[in-house]
């Protein structure tokens, strides 16, 4: 499946999304290595075989199979890190919890495949997804650092949020 036949799926209702799943191949901010690895982030963040399935189809010529293992590692961490930060940010002690030690491996992190600029834009894609405050403030700083802009940010973003729109509309029509 591609993504052209992913549009021909979308119900008339949700039309809108056919045209905005135009932004990852149309974005000026980002690279088609970090457009692309955010689509991929972002679809294994959404829980949607299906989308996963168009996305890596038109993602092929634009990912190496580092990027896309990158990609897909972000949105694995990010699985485990936006539950546990999630929870120790909205707890009333949050201090208390804060200061122990998450002793969760986490060394993709660390060793990513890719330009660690790239894969923190794919983790705060799939933070913003599963709306962990925490992880999203201390990934959108990471890629800040590390020379992202703004505008690099918000393109991330507009995917991520497009991806899961799609998977939701997609299984419940």
């Amino acid at each position: 499946m591609t993504i052209d036949q992913l549009k021909d799926r979308i119900p008339e209702y949700a039309k809108d999304l056919r045209i905005n799943l135009g932004i990852i191949a149309s974005s000026t901010a980002l690279s088609p290595q970090q457009a692309w690895g955010t689509a991929v982030a972002a679809a294994v963040t959404a829980r949607s075989p299906e989308v996963l399935a168009a996305v890596l189809a038109d993602a092929a010529p634009h990912l190496t199979p580092e990027a896309q293992t990158a990609a897909k590692g972000a949105a694995a961490i990010m699985g485990m890190n936006n539950v546990y930060y999630r929870f120790a940010h909205t707890m009333g002690d949050a201090a208390e919890y804060g200061a122990m030690p998450a002793r969760l491996r986490m060394q993709i992190i660390g060793k990513p495949g890719v330009d660690h600029a790239d894969f923190e834009l794919w983790c705060l894609a799939s933070s913003a997804i599963t709306g962990c405050e925490r992880c999203v403030q201390s990934h959108e700083a990471a890629v800040r650092e590390r020379g992202g802009t703004r505008h690099q940010i918000h393109d991330a973003v507009r995917i991520a949020s497009v991806i899961q729109a799609v998977a939701l509309t997609l299984a419940t029509s």
